[in-house]
């Protein structure tokens, strides 16, 4: 239970909404004063009185229970004090289910009882998330980060409120670069070399046909492309070589940050599905000519024209996107259907989704840009075609290799260190794309993504490995029953922060950002590191205490290990 969550439920205040009352609701900075305060100053306004008269209305209206033990009124604020004990006892019972020896079963448990009891969140409905969406034999850069662990958490995230999750790759495997790199491979390339050199020497041989490209090898490339299209057998054959290379590249990386895919249809699948959402635009009367083109017009939104064809016939990258949205509201009947795409593409998805509005599809309100910030180098941007870019996995394996030089100071004894290393350091990189808002650009620096002090998920993770360390010495003490407890402050501050989780997972789900998880998971471990030095936890001055010690060190273990693991981090057992 979020404890804010509960005092809004019970608040009515005239013209303000629940979610209003909701984020007004703070911590007091004086603990004194109580342990949540409701500043009533905004609602003057709305209610045409003084703030001070409307929170002594609103204490007097409030029916204090096991959980708020008393309402006051002071200076225009709304003072609520929580009864420790019957906070404990709410606790204790809302997370039972994890107070068992059944893992992951214990959560699926604890997720139907917190989760599915709200009726808009999972049950019966599904969501398709569009994200990574790698490009055929390139090689996985670290602009790719943001989309895959932001996708991959999403993903989690739905599945672990009961949705049914759809996760996409739309491969970019079409287009005339596949020519050039056909041009480039027939001009310099061999089958032993591509094979034995994978995806960087495809990359390679791209680069150079950029770097050396003339107007008859541009030429040259748009035919090849104009033979895959036409189903040439040899050019097919080389595409497929390609597109079989990259995907078991990137199997690699995405089997090392934990993401896993339902579809890989990429932008080739489409192209014999477009006909039919042209058959549809012309009978709504939508499509007109430009220029030679067939556009939809949107200038009365204020944008420019969407390009269905070009004048020569040629569909767009934006085309094959509208036929995959038609595609996968008929194959998946989604609720939503989430697109996890840069910032840059804001134009285009606006575009797109205000042309199925307009084409009277109902299901235009479920789509939705989940847009997120650009990732470049210190010293510019990344281009593949220029071949100045930081590749993903020498980014996880430099971070790998830090992690293990550390770990072997900190703990020449450890077991499993290169387990351990792989777990701590691809963890560090995901968590430090996940940690704060996804809108926000990132400038890759190798000194920050690898920096193991602060917050970081290393910090969790050695809170998670301490947090099991205590239970093991802890063995067979029973967890406390919930009843007659009495919490200090930094047992009741660990409560409330960990009363919040499931809370904090739905509005993540809701505003489409991980990085809430992140920074909760940042919380709470600080709040357990406080409640461990502060507190005598195996060494308790009393059996009760030790029991109720015990189910804190627990439920903070099993939460903190769910959120890493909800963002796509493992937790070791040791550090």
């Amino acid at each position: 239970m979020d404890y804010k969550a509960y005092i809004a439920e019970k608040l009515a205040v005239d013209g303000v909404s629940p979610e209003e009352i909701l984020e007004s609701i703070a911590v007091p900075p004086d603990p004194t004063l109580g342990d949540y305060a409701l500043p009533c100053f905004k609602f003057a306004k709305i209610l045409r009185k003084s703030p001070v008269a409307i929170a002594e209305e609103l204490a007097k209206r409030y029916e204090t229970d096991e959980i708020v033990s008393s309402v006051s009124a002071v200076n225009g604020y709304l003072n609520f004090q929580v009864d420790r004990a019957g906070l404990f006892k709410n606790f204790r019972e809302s997370f039972s289910p994890l107070l068992t020896e059944e893992g992951e079963k214990a959560w699926t448990g604890y997720a139907a009882r917190e989760f599915t009891k709200n009726s808009d969140m999972g049950a019966k409905k599904t969501v398709c998330i569009d994200y990574s969406s790698v490009n055929i034999a390139k090689p996985f850069h670290i602009g790719h980060l943001s989309t895959t662990v932001i996708g991959g958490a999403l993903s989690r995230i739905y599945r672990f409120l009961g949705y049914n999750v759809v996760g996409i790759n739309h491969l970019g495997d079409y287009g005339t670069q596949f020519g050039k790199l056909i041009s480039a491979y027939k001009r310099w390339g061999n089958r032993a070399d591509v094979e034995a050199g994978g995806i960087h020497a495809i990359n390679d041989l791209y680069v150079r046909f950029n770097s050396e490209a003339t107007e008859e090898m541009e030429a040259e490339a748009r035919e090849y492309f104009r033979l895959i299209e036409n189903g040439d057998r040899e050019a097919n054959e080389l595409f497929e070589t390609f597109k079989s290379i990259t995907l078991a590249y990137v199997k690699k990386i995405y089997d090392r940050l934990h993401v896993t895919f339902d579809s890989y249809c990429g932008e080739s699948f489409y192209i014999d599905k477009i006909p039919a959402v042209i058959e549809k635009l012309e009978k709504k009367g939508l499509l007109v000519e430009s220029r030679g083109a067939k556009v939809v017009d949107l200038e009365e939104y204020g944008m420019p024209p969407f390009i269905v064809l070009r004048s020569d016939g040629a569909s767009l990258y934006a085309t094959r996107d509208l036929a995959a949205a038609f595609y996968r509201k008929e194959t998946y009947d989604f609720d939503k259907c989430l697109y996890v795409v840069a910032y840059q593409q804001n134009l285009h998805f606006q575009q797109l989704f205000r042309v199925i509005e307009r084409m009277g599809e109902p299901w235009a309100k479920d789509l939705v840009h989940v847009a997120y910030g650009m990732v470049s180098l210190e010293d510019g941007a990344m281009s593949t075609r220029k071949g100045k870019v930081v590749w993903l996995e020498d980014v996880l394996s430099r971070s790998v290799e830090k992690a293990a030089a550390i770990l072997a100071e900190k703990n020449p004894d450890l077991k499993d260190r290169e387990k351990v290393a792989e777990q701590v350091g691809v963890g560090a990189v995901i968590f430090g794309a996940l940690y704060n808002n996804k809108i926000k650009d990132i400038v890759f620096s190798y000194d920050k993504a690898l920096n193991f002090d602060g917050e970081t998920s290393v910090y969790v993770q050695y809170t998670c490995a301490r947090a099991a360390s205590v239970l093991d010495k802890l063995g067979g003490v029973p967890f406390h029953s919930g009843e007659g407890a009495q919490l200090n402050e930094r047992e009741f501050a660990l409560v409330k922060a960990l009363a919040e989780f499931p809370d904090t997972v739905r509005a993540a789900a809701v505003h489409y950002e991980p990085s809430m998880i992140a920074r909760w998971c940042m919380n709470a471990a600080q709040l357990f590191n406080k409640f461990y030095i502060d507190c005598r936890i195996v060494n308790a001055e009393t059996e009760e205490l030790r029991s109720l010690r015990k189910t804190l060190t627990h439920i903070a273990f099993s939460t903190l290990k769910k959120g890493l693991g909800l963002l796509g981090i493992e937790v070791p057992k040791e550090m």
